[in-house]
């Protein structure tokens, strides 16, 4: 998913890099409101871990392969714009020492395995915590639907820009059937990992886990509740 310097034209990387920009200042302001002595050296180790596991692939199909891209899985982490912020780091620490991206698609990549990824992951986990029971042990299912859902989310919105401003026509049926089919495989892997590394976290520390913070909520309050 990273996106090399050259596949959009201008104006486009010019736009993306704007849009990413703003959303980094929002998520600078936003992030006071989530970090605390807890949180702030989770967000640490939660870049480092997004970064090292993208630089690992896994097999798809037809000859391609799959990373995690960890939007998902830091936003419930660490909370959205926080996890953006991780997000951001990582993607400029490959684009400026490891070429993967290119330095002036870096806004383009940070829309597409930044904003998106945490903005639907963070929603369709917050969407799934309102259907599913509200149980601690339902916490890293509803990481994974969201996870999933952020995977075709970024090939989806990947799409739509390059059939704004690819720089090589390609029809935009054949390349969104490319990319959802291949993405859909992606995203099963991206679910799995994400379930593992949240169900881990909650079973040890759940009070670390920003997505399971309202579950926790509940259940002291149900608590108190059978004992007065």
């Amino acid at each position: 998913m990273h996106v090399p310097d050259g596949f959009l034209d201008a104006p486009t990387s010019l736009a993306t890099a704007a849009a990413a920009a703003a959303a980094i200042g929002i998520a600078l302001r936003g992030a006071r409101r989530e970090l605390d002595d807890r949180i702030a050296p989770l967000a640490g180790l939660v870049a480092t871990f997004v970064f090292a596991t993208q630089m690992l692939n896994f097999p798809v199909a037809g000859g391609t392969s799959g990373h995690l891209m960890g939007g998902a899985l830091a936003a419930i982490l660490v909370g959205p714009y926080t996890g953006l912020l991780c997000l951001t780091v990582v993607l400029v620490v490959q684009s400026l020492l490891f070429a993967d991206g290119g330095i002036t698609a870096l806004g383009t990549n940070v829309v597409l395995m930044g904003i998106v990824t945490v903005v639907v992951g963070w929603v369709g986990f917050r969407a799934a915590q309102l259907v599913l029971p509200k149980r601690l042990s339902m916490v890293a299912p509803a990481a994974a639907l969201g996870a999933a859902a952020s995977v075709l989310a970024s090939a989806a919105t990947f799409v739509v820009l390059y059939s704004v401003g690819g720089v090589i026509a390609i029809p935009f049926d054949t390349l969104l059937t490319a990319m959802v089919s291949v993405h859909t495989v992606i995203g099963l892997g991206e679910a799995a990992i994400t379930f593992l590394v949240v169900a881990s976290i909650v079973s040890v520390r759940p009070d670390l886990v920003h997505g399971a913070r309202r579950v926790l909520v509940v259940r002291e309050l149900e608590t108190r509740l059978v004992a007065s």
